[in-house]
């Protein structure tokens, strides 16, 4: 980052520091104005003497503003130090010295700016591990998923937390497209990490994008495994999203799995440090369900424990089929530490999603409109129609439908 990119930002920064700075410095010693004042007494306001002070007073200034700003360029982009030493041992002071103070304000200038910027060369500094946000967001913005919610937190809370973790925390997030599983992985990323999916210590994978081609596995295998590795190297914390994990080849899987296992690595790359979260479909009908036969029996869906889903899901992804999971060794292993059931969506929980989604538009709402939103999904089963067959997912788009 050069010079002409930190000047703008910089800039109006340097001349607080100097106010700052400078002030306490005129306090401690004489500057140009006081070794003039007894010279200039007897003359007129605006005698010569009087604009030799103003001289070398603004020329002390403009000094001191670019030992601070040589000072601030060699803090953040590792520019000018050398020449910044080689001025200070040529020339003599102007007049001000750089006070303490003024090193210890730029010391916080400088660590401020690198929040924001590219100043380290992993990404750790970016790095924000925000659980309180995370909590509160997901209580505000994830509908409908009161285990989700409580899992999530504490799953990620407890990691984080661990001085040593015995191994990378591995959850699974199970249920019909559109109930948030895409929607909590974004925000866990954004609540990690101050960079969210763009940041260097997270890596997505998608699987019929990223490994489209079974025949290609192999190659697949050391792609992926050399990402992993470059990632965890680059970064002590990493997550990892593998989205529709369900169609991942079992191979995939199992080429990860030393990755997501218990081991000591005695002074090697430490993966323990790592966070895979996998999202599938893969038992939503089986979610679906236990929260329908909830319905039918007069009981609250937050009646559902996470022990009566979580049996359930491990029943079917360990039955025979077309999947990754049941034939790859990580449910067998217990590498997975937490199957997370997202329930289906109803219709006044499709009716929040429509409000946030106006919200975000910056557009007024209606209870009218918000109604009118929900009656374009599609609800199932025929009978009831109590569960929303696309969840939340469309409901973005829709909102199109009531721009001016």
């Amino acid at each position: 980052m050069g010079r002409s990119t930190l000047l703008p930002r910089l800039g109006l920064a340097c001349c607080l520091l100097l106010l700052l700075g400078g002030s306490e410095s005129l306090g401690k010693q004489r500057g140009p104005w006081e070794e003039d004042q007894n010279a200039v007494t007897e003359a007129a306001p605006w005698g010569r003497a009087r604009y030799e002070a103003v001289k070398k007073h603004l020329g002390a200034v403009g000094a001191l503003s670019k030992q601070y700003w040589q000072y601030l360029a060699c803090k953040v982009s590792q520019e000018g130090c050398e020449e910044e030493g080689e001025e200070e041992e040529a020339s003599p002071s102007p007049g001000w010295s750089l006070p303490l103070v003024g090193r210890d304000y730029l010391e916080i200038l400088s660590a401020w700016y690198c929040s924001f910027g590219k100043c380290c060369e992993t990404g750790d500094c970016r790095i924000v591990n925000n659980i309180t946000g995370l909590e509160m967001d997901l209580n505000r913005q994830l509908h409908g998923q009161h285990l989700a919610k409580e899992v999530i937190v504490r799953a990620v809370r407890g990691f984080l937390q661990s001085p040593q973790p015995e191994k990378a925390l591995v959850l699974s997030f199970h249920g019909w497209s559109g109930t948030g599983k895409n929607f909590v992985a974004r925000m866990v990323a954004s609540h990690l990490y101050r960079d969210g999916l763009k940041s260097e210590c997270v890596r997505v994978f998608i699987s019929l994008f990223h490994f489209p081609h079974h025949k290609y596995v192999d190659s697949y295998k050391v792609q992926l495994r050399k990402q992993i590795g470059e990632t965890v190297q680059l970064c002590k914390q990493s997550l990892f999203i593998f989205d529709e994990a369900e169609k991942l080849h079992f191979d995939l899987l199992d080429a990860i799995k030393p990755f997501m296992a218990h081991y000591d690595n005695k002074g090697q790359v430490d993966y323990q440090r790592s966070i895979f979260l996998f999202l599938s479909n893969i038992g939503g009908n089986t979610i679906n369900e236990v929260t329908l036969d909830f319905w039918r029996a007069g009981r609250a869906r937050e009646e559902i424990s996470m022990e009566l889903l979580e049996q359930q899901l491990r029943l079917e992804l360990l039955q025979p089929a077309e999947n990754g999971y049941a034939r790859s060794h990580l449910i067998e292993e217990n590498l997975i530490d937490f199957f997370v059931p997202f329930l289906p969506l109803e219709y006044h929980h499709v009716k929040l999603c429509a409000r946030d989604a106006f919200l975000a538009h910056g557009l007024p709402y209606t209870e009218a409109a918000l109604d009118e939103v929900a009656r374009m999904m599609v609800f199932v089963p025929k009978e009831e129609k109590l569960f929303s067959a696309q969840g939340c997912k469309s409901v973005s788009q829709r909102i199109n439908y009531f721009l001016p």
